[in-house]
């Protein structure tokens, strides 16, 4: 895989002086390959961040939030590519959640959307499918609502709450950063469990605030983390996979205060269908 090459051979071209995140083209799917790149033999008078072809002249390379993010944009597919072929999409798999005592209720799922000009602007349709029930949670014109059995419902607060906010604390709102109007904040290089990552705060126009833990080798979003009211949540990304020329996780894990509350696993993903804009309106409309 070539991309993350790419990615600094084109930011390198951009961006005057301080280069772009060098990658190399490990999987982060197993932690044992997440290494230390290897180093050539530097200066001995300074250690130079861990990148693979880096300007010695330069001494200790700093990178900026923005630089950062941008090369994962390319790793992921590239700004163009993503408003492209992840226009129209739906999505199959299951989800499974968990409740305090550790019991597990699982539901099929079937996710169909329309990419809008930002997130707020995004038309989504989740239908799941549970052992007693089936029902559907639309998201349009930024507002949620529901439909069971034909009949239009209003979801409980909590229920619209929660998923307002996955829908704010993703993946996709890193990658549309300049789409929606956030800011980026560069809070520095870390190691945890043997993986080098580049630590970065985004914060939204409703002054959500997000934390990405981004591979320092592959440039891939490996988890995130926010706080509502006293509950700290983190989402993990695992199992990542190519979708017609763009990277998705076809695994994620969410945590409250270190609980596993739900995990969605991915069936298939297919971009670029026509999905109808009659599903997401309302039949009392």
């Amino acid at each position: 895989m070539r991309r993350p090459i790419f990615a600094l051979i084109v930011l390198s071209a951009l961006i005057v002086p301080v280069s772009s995140p060098a990658v190399a083209t490990a999987q982060d799917n197993k932690p044992a390959q997440e290494t230390k790149p290897q180093e050539t033999k530097p200066a001995p008078e300074k250690a130079s961040e861990a990148k693979p072809k880096e300007n010695k002249q330069a001494g200790d390379v700093k990178f900026t939030a923005e630089q950062i993010v941008e090369s994962t944009i390319l790793i992921y597919g590239t700004r163009p590519a993503l408003e492209h072929i992840r226009r129209f999409g739906v999505e199959r798999g299951k989800i499974t959640r968990y409740n305090a005592e550790g019991n597990a209720e699982e539901a099929n799922y079937e996710r169909r959307f329309i990419r809008g000009e930002n997130l707020d602007k995004d038309k989504i349709r989740l239908d799941q499918k549970l052992p007693t029930m089936e029902y559907s949670l639309i998201f349009g014109d930024g507002k949620l609502w529901g439909l069971i059995n034909g009949a239009a419902f209003t979801p409980r607060q909590d229920a619209t709450a929660n998923f307002i906010s996955q829908h704010h604390h993703s993946i996709d709102s890193l990658l549309r950063y300049k789409e929606c109007g956030s800011t980026l904040t560069l809070v520095g290089k870390d190691q945890q469990k043997g993986l080098d990552l580049y630590v970065v705060d985004l914060t939204d126009k409703e002054k959500r605030k997000t934390r990405y833990y981004i591979s320092a080798k592959s440039l891939r979003i490996l988890w995130l983390e926010y706080e509502e009211g006293s509950v700290k949540y983190t989402k993990k990304f695992l199992d990542y996979r190519p979708v017609q020329q763009t990277l998705a996780p076809y695994r994620t894990v969410l945590f409250e205060d270190g609980r596993q509350s739900q995990e969605i696993r991915v069936l298939t993903i297919t971009y670029g269908i026509k999905v109808s804009d009659s599903i997401f309106k309302s039949p009392e409309a």
